[in-house]
């Protein structure tokens, strides 16, 4: 038995999307609002991007993001660790 999904409406870089989660509209909203801010950004500095490339440059941008700080809370968590073992 599957748990309530959240459906939401977004529009993201002038298109709209319908959205199925298991996370609150809000943040889904948020989501969707970071991704069509991102797409502009990479618009703004080329408008003669097509709307795919715009799209596969801005998935490269967060994908770097999301590489750089998984990589900050990796060094976290074993600094962490370390502080542990010589308490």
């Amino acid at each position: 038995m599957q748990g309530n999904k959240t459906k939401v409406a977004v529009e993201i870089f002038g298109e709209e999307y319908k959205v199925i989660g298991d996370m609150p509209e809000e943040y889904i909203e948020m989501i969707a609002e970071y991704v069509d801010k991102k797409m502009k950004q990479i618009a703004a500095k080329n408008s003669r991007l097509s709307v795919t490339k715009v799209a596969v440059l801005a998935a490269l941008n967060i994908a770097d993001e999301l590489c750089k700080l998984q990589e900050d809370y990796d060094t976290l968590v074993k600094l962490m660790d370390t502080e542990k073992k010589q308490a």
